[in-house]
């Protein structure tokens, strides 16, 4: 009996389980998406073939001829997700919008489809995670209810298409495409192939019909979406819904965008009756008062391009234990460690490192940019003097490790946005450019002139010598 030579295609082949790419030999650590342990062995190793030319589809044109105005995007009908998506939705363009449990997709995306629905632009919903009636409790809450708005209930990918045809629809919403499986592949829902059979058809459905799709991605608990990697090189727009669970502010941040910018961001605020965009959310950030109180600073962060005026506290406390308490909330526990020790050795103020200290922003922002140095640093100094800053005052700039107050970007814009919500003094690193009419701002170089702005005297030696009648 004859023997069968071993071939090509017999010998075993590799591939990443996280972006799917392929080896004919064994790698601890995949080259691609540079993960370790993913490398699994599936097969066969792909033979080597060559594809004949075939027929054109379309022919080639200069690009000065494309005719771009089907490209033209068209606005949802939410300003704050049009100004992350660059105008609107693009009519064949796959959007991903991932972010953790309870941020609030859903809602936004329900929201989207309502308002999104006309005569002319039927949308779709499909659902894979909740029931049509449920979906319908919280339209009825969100008032995101439209005769133009479909609803369906499937985990198929064979009965959406199904849907597809039969509604027609401008605009598809899947939440999620980790739910959806086609019959044809093996593996459960949410598994690598299938999400990449399902993406790919819902992506080649949208480009054929130039219908805008709206996928809802999970997101693993590293905050990372799940699923393999191709997915958010598949798609045209990748978007992630930020937020805290325990406040009303909810960010959307562009990561990928084929059509605009990465640098923006759209704010919301979830309350019970839905989700609601924020033209102006600076107001969410601040406490005010009509007196300064001690350990308080205001500064102006940028979220992309967008300005944001956001509030500093501090609190010291005496303590009789050998380790102060160091806790933070919405800081960078390691920028706070740093300011208490350029305060400590630069700005000369000892009495920090035996007091437990507690650092924080207001209504939830989380404040990451270096630019928010000098007002922490600030906040610390104090309250550690327990003397109120004047007011009306905020501090830009990144604090080095030498005391000196370093340039930060925006600083033009920053000061334009605390102008227009009133303030009148700012303090700044050296050279800020043109300053706001009305506002008056010191150029400080380092954390010494910083703290000049302190009063001289705390408030609470002031009030013992104050003569009693």
């Amino acid at each position: 009996m004859a023997t069968r030579k071993s071939s090509a295609k017999e010998r075993p082949s590799y591939r990443c389980t996280e972006c799917g790419w392929t080896t004919a030999k064994w790698l601890g650590r995949c080259p691609e998406c540079q993960a370790w342990g993913t490398v699994e062995e599936f097969g066969g190793a792909p033979a080597v073939r060559t594809t004949a030319p075939g027929r054109v589809t379309t022919a080639a044109l200069p690009i000065g001829q494309v005719d771009g105005r089907q490209a033209t995007a068209r606005s949802t009908g939410v300003d704050e997700l049009d100004r992350v998506l660059g105008g609107g939705l693009v009519p064949g363009a796959v959007v991903l919008l991932a972010g953790e449990p309870g941020v609030g997709k859903s809602t936004l995306l329900l929201d989207v489809a309502a308002k999104a629905a006309s005569a002319d632009h039927r949308t779709l919903y499909v659902t894979g995670e909740e029931s049509a009636s449920q979906v319908r409790l919280r339209a009825d809450r969100i008032h995101a209810i439209d005769d133009h708005l479909y609803l369906a209930a499937e985990t198929d990918l064979s009965a959406v298409l199904g849907h597809l045809d039969s509604v027609k629809p401008s605009l598809l919403i899947v939440d999620s495409v980790q739910t959806v499986a086609s019959p044809e592949i093996d593996g459960a829902p949410g598994g690598m192939a299938q999400v990449r059979e399902v993406a790919g058809a819902l992506i080649r459905a949208s480009k054929d019909r130039g219908m805008a799709t709206l996928l809802v991605g999970h997101v693993t608990k590293d905050g990372a979406i799940a699923g393999p990697r191709l997915l958010e090189h598949l798609v045209d727009v990748v978007l992630n819904f930020e937020g805290d669970r325990h406040a009303r502010l909810r960010l959307v941040r562009g990561v990928k965008n084929r059509y605009g910018t990465t640098d923006e961001v759209g704010c919301f605020e979830l309350h019970d009756e839905g989700i609601t965009g924020l033209a102006d959310p600076s107001g969410l950030f601040l406490t005010r008062r009509d007196e300064p109180v001690p350990g308080t600073c205001l500064t102006v962060t940028l979220e992309g391009r967008r300005p944001l005026v956001a509030e500093v506290q501090a609190l010291t406390v005496d303590t009789q234990i050998p380790s102060p308490r160091r806790t933070t909330s919405g800081l960078e526990t390691s920028r706070v460690s740093m300011m208490l020790a350029v305060l400590e050795q630069r700005g000369r103020i000892a009495a920090l490192g035996k007091r437990d200290i507690y650092s924080a922003t207001v209504g939830g922002v989380k404040l990451t940019e270096p630019a928010a140095d000098l007002a922490v640093a600030l906040a610390l100094a104090s309250a550690a003097s327990d003397t109120p800053l004047p007011k009306n005052l905020v501090a830009i700039g990144e604090v080095g490790l030498a005391g000196e107050v370093r340039r930060v970007t925006g600083v033009q814009r920053r000061l334009a946005e605390a102008a227009r919500l009133g303030f009148t003094h700012a303090l700044v690193p050296n050279d800020p450019g043109k300053i706001p009419a009305g506002m008056r701002v010191l150029e400080v170089a380092d954390v010494g002139e910083a703290l000049r702005v302190l009063p001289k005297r705390p408030r609470r030696e002031a009030r013992k010598e104050a003569p009693v009648e």
